[in-house]
């Protein structure tokens, strides 16, 4: 690390939303995970929020919009619309985020349609939410960087880069494979196909070919393509001119335009409605695209890095994905094997996590048991780097020492702890234990039905691809039609 190092500027908060635990959480989630210093300001209605923007001047303001259809103001209750627009008004620089835990598709697109400059749904994940901040900051131009500054991107993140896994030793002949192609590739400016699954570090793959390439020191702009509603889609990435569509108060610029002399990235690219698709090709074809609502073709000069978790054939025999946009962006190509088809990478993985999450909790972990290397070497890690990455802070955090034992390891992967590091008490354990598949279904059930069946906000709150739910489902069927015959039979 270089001495030295910068940190994140102080950003400062203004939360509008009457859930009380909510916004303690948040008052004690962000100076952690953005700076000490940074301030968070609390209004539970509209009137208090807009008498604090008279007199003060914040960075950001996520606002719930459940919270704004209980308002009345001048007698009558307002459209939500009207509130959301209010707030941009009053808001200035800053950015509005809009939020709701049951929110359907048409209010985020009416929130942001009134001037909001993003949508999330409830629960939040703080990093998410952090990197959502950051690539927003960008976007929108702001004179406070919203990003760390500096040559870093944070002082400890666990995916800096893919050099520094390659510094480690024992690290497989396949991630060095992978680094010399990022060597040969980076300082092309042809389009890129990175295919691997999920968690196998594609982001931190695109990352590497823009940090060691000529564009550097241009933006490196992401989107998830499954994260985003299909009606936002186009105006993400391409941006929307001053009435285009109600509440279009503004122009604002897209991804595509952020990223001028640099990089976009877009994240699982079968998600894309094949209308947007369509408006990339031309892009891809011509080097100029159109914002929403205009005629004007505006050259650029972005280099575009793809991905997806699903194998491209697939989705082009699915009609998810057009062939002709599959061949401009196929020009070059890096898969990213799974972690259980490279074991030799797991510990040097899981030291390095260990080291770096040690740091960051102000723990003093050093090492393994020999017992939980088995453990952790053995595994399957159908959830590749981001599992064993999720798996090692969450010990890091709950337990101190200055070895990580196997009945750590069994404590985090049965949701129990104790103080002394002995096993938890199993007050269920004589509990009829339902299919893994059926207790899944109940998990992504509820999240649809908390977002009134709206599968793609669902999915962003369970962070998946909307692909992923809809495969489940049918598999779902598929298994309850077994069981049911498997009872006939018996019953025959």
């Amino acid at each position: 690390m270089q001495s030295g190092t910068k940190i994140k500027p102080a950003l400062s908060f203004l939360i509008i939303d009457r859930d009380k635990q909510f916004c303690t959480k948040m008052q004690n989630q962000l100076p952690a995970q953005f700076n000490d210093h940074c301030t968070v300001a609390i209004a539970m209605d509209i009137k208090l929020a807009s008498s604090i923007l008279r007199s003060e001047q914040f960075d950001v303001i996520l606002v719930d919009v459940e919270s704004l259809n209980l308002e009345s103001l001048g007698g009558e209750k307002d459209k939500v619309e009207s509130l959301i627009s209010k707030i941009c008004r009053l808001a200035g620089p800053a950015l509005v985020i809009a939020t709701n835990s049951c929110g359907s598709v048409s209010l985020t697109v009416d929130t942001m349609g009134a001037g909001a400059h993003d949508f999330v749904a409830k629960p939040l994940n703080i990093k998410n939410f952090e990197q959502r901040i950051i690539e927003l900051g960008h976007r929108h131009g702001h004179d406070k960087s919203l990003t760390p500054i500096g040559s870093e991107i944070d002082k400890f993140t666990p995916r800096a880069c893919l050099k520094d896994l390659i510094k480690l030793d024992g690290i497989s002949a396949q991630v060095k494979d992978i680094n010399t192609q990022i060597e040969q590739m980076a300082h092309s400016s042809s389009a890129v196909f990175i295919t691997g699954e999920s968690g196998t570090g594609k982001k931190m793959c695109a990352k590497s070919l823009h940090k060691k390439g000529l564009r550097a020191n241009a933006p490196f702009i992401a989107i998830n393509c499954s994260a985003i509603p299909h009606e936002l889609m186009e105006s993400e990435i391409f941006g929307v001119v001053q009435g285009a569509y109600t509440g279009a108060d503004k122009d604002r610029r897209g991804a595509t335009e952020m990223a001028e002399g640099g990089v976009l990235f877009l994240d699982e690219i079968g998600e894309l409605s094949l209308e947007v698709q369509a408006k990339l090709l031309g892009f891809l074809q011509t080097g100029a695209i159109s914002r929403v609502g205009e005629t004007l073709c505006r050259p650029l000069d972005v280099r575009v890095i793809c991905a997806t978790s699903k194998p491209p054939t697939q989705l082009i025999a699915a009609r998810k994905l057009r062939e002709d946009l599959f061949y401009h962006l196929h020009v070059l190509n890096i898969h990213m094997p799974p972690l259980r088809q490279r074991s030799v990478d797991i510990l040097p993985l899981a030291n390095e996590f260990l080291r770096r999450y040690s740091l960051e909790e102000n723990k003093h972990f050093l090492k393994f048991s020999s017992e939980a290397q088995d453990i952790i070497v053995t595994r399957e890690w159908f959830g590749n780097v981001e599992e064993l990455q999720n798996l090692i802070h969450k010990i890091v955090v709950m337990f101190d020492g200055s070895e990580v034992n196997s009945q750590m390891i069994r404590n985090i992967d049965d949701g129990g702890f104790s103080s002394n590091n002995e096993p938890a008490m199993q007050p269920f354990l004589h509990m009829p234990i339902e299919p893994m598949w059926r207790q899944e279904q109940k998990i992504i059930e509820t999240a649809i039905a908390c977002h009134n069946g709206n599968i793609s906000l669902a999915a962003a709150a369970l962070e998946i691809s909307p692909s992923t739910i809809y495969r489940k489902r049918q598999s779902w069927e598929n298994q309850a039609g077994t069981t049911a015959r498997m009872k006939f039979a018996k019953s025959g």
